[in-house]
Parts: structure tokens; C-alpha cells; sequence
């Protein structure tokens, strides 16, 4: 009987641990170091970021332009315009809605081209040449200007314009309203010119004294449209 209890007794104990021995094998042990059960409804606050770029604990790279990006690409776009418009102010903001519209527009290119622009208008528009003038002036300042011009020939009068120099082309401001965008520019420029009546004698200005003219113009194109040129629709005398 003894004999028959000490068997029984050594089988349950070897069950036991066995059955001790697979649980610790399957549920593991704790060592306190355990995360706590996921509660799907916690608040869950973001993961430090370190200064490498990646988030703690992981492999994960920010991409240029995340958000709060530090980095050289936030840089360059806060300097994207640099030596045309200031970080936060309307001219860049204008910049920046006009190139999401447009992206090939660029501002020294059309700079450029404004310089051109304003070169031939004015030496069009001295010599009367409305052909040139009406592909480049919008519909209101080209009748303007052809008015001007016809008074100008009916009184007998010419004017003589030399070009000594374009010293600067600022861009002023920038808008997009819908497809039409806008971009006012002040040019100032070096001149010689001279108004002389039907009998030759200068009435206006002088045929040999160099002058510094500031004008204000603005120009204007369809973005997304077929025709890549703007047009003059407004000028002004600079005070």
C-alpha cells in the first residue's frame, strides 16, 4: 500500500511539473520589464524625435518637407526667394501661390523678360509703332497709349528716346486671382529723350542730358493657358 501511494504520489508530481515547466515556456517570465496591455482608447503622446531624423526606436527616415522639419530642405524653402522677396511676407506668399499653379514659373526669368518688355514699349511707343505695341499692351492701355500717340501726331510732334541703361527691375507684388495672375514691377532706367515740335525744336525733356526714370508697371497672363507672354495692364509714374 505504501509502495502503491509512493507510485501514484511520484506520477502527479512529475505531471506537475511538467505541466509547470510548458506554461513558463509558453507565457514566459516576468522580469519586470513588461510594457503594459495596449489600451486602445489612451491618449498617446508622439514619439521623441532624435536629431538623426528618426523616431526612437525605430528605422523611420521624416521625408523633406514634413512637418516642424528642421532640416536643410526647410531652409531652402524659406530662402527659395531669396534676393526677390523677404520669408513671410505677401510677395512671397504670391510667389508661392503662383508656382503651385504654374511650377515651370520662374521670377528671374521673368524679370528678365519684364526688362525686355518695358525697353521695347517705351521705344515703341516713342516712334508710334502700334504694331508692336499691341501685342504687348492688354486691350484698355494699348487704346490709351494708340490715343496718345495720335494726338501726339496730329499736334506734329516726335519724340526721341535713347536707351542708356535698365538699373533695376524690382518685383513688388505678386497675385493670383483664379487663372489671372498679376505681377507689378518698378523698373528704373537711364534716359535720354526729347519732345520736338513740327519745326524740330525740343519742346520737351533734352537731346543730350541723361535722366533717371522710375516707372511702375504691371503685368498680367492667364496661368494654365496656351500663351506664354504677359501683357502691360497698368502703369504709373513712381513718386
Amino acid at each position: 500500500m505504501q509502495d502503491g501511494f509512493d507510485v501514484t504520489t511520484i506520477v502527479f508530481l512529475a505531471l506537475a511539473v511538467f505541466v509547470i515547466w510548458r506554461l513558463r515556456s509558453v507565457l514566459g517570465q516576468r522580469t519586470g520589464n513588461e510594457r503594459p496591455p495596449n489600451d486602445p482608447f489612451a491618449r498617446r503622446d508622439p514619439p521623441m524625435k532624435p536629431a538623426n531624423g528618426t523616431t526612437n526606436g525605430d528605422n523611420v527616415v521624416r521625408l523633406p518637407g514634413a512637418a516642424n522639419d528642421a532640416g536643410p530642405d526647410a531652409e531652402a524653402n524659406a530662402n527659395r526667394w531669396k534676393g526677390i522677396a523677404e520669408p513671410g511676407t505677401p510677395l512671397a506668399a504670391g510667389l508661392d501661390a503662383l508656382v503651385r499653379a504654374e511650377p515651370s514659373f520662374n521670377p528671374q526669368e521673368f524679370l528678365s523678360g519684364a526688362k525686355m518688355a518695358y525697353e521695347m514699349i517705351v521705344m515703341a511707343f516713342a516712334q508710334g509703332d502700334r504694331k508692336s505695341l499691341k501685342g504687348l499692351l492688354s486691350k484698355d492701355v494699348f487704346e490709351g497709349f494708340d490715343r496718345e500717340i495720335g494726338e501726339r501726331e496730329k499736334r506734329g510732334e516726335k519724340i526721341e528716346t535713347t536707351f542708356v541703361s535698365i538699373d533695376g527691375a524690382e518685383l513688388l507684388a505678386v497675385d493670383l486671382k483664379g487663372k489671372l495672375a498679376q505681377a507689378t514691377v518698378r523698373f528704373t532706367s537711364k534716359l535720354i529723350t526729347a519732345t520736338r515740335d513740327a519745326a524740330g525744336v525740343v519742346i520737351d525733356g533734352s537731346a543730350e542730358t541723361v535722366v533717371t526714370v522710375t516707372d511702375v508697371w504691371t503685368f498680367a497672363r492667364t496661368v494654365g493657358g496656351r500663351d506664354p507672354n504677359w501683357q502691360l495692364v497698368a502703369t504709373e509714374a513712381a513718386q
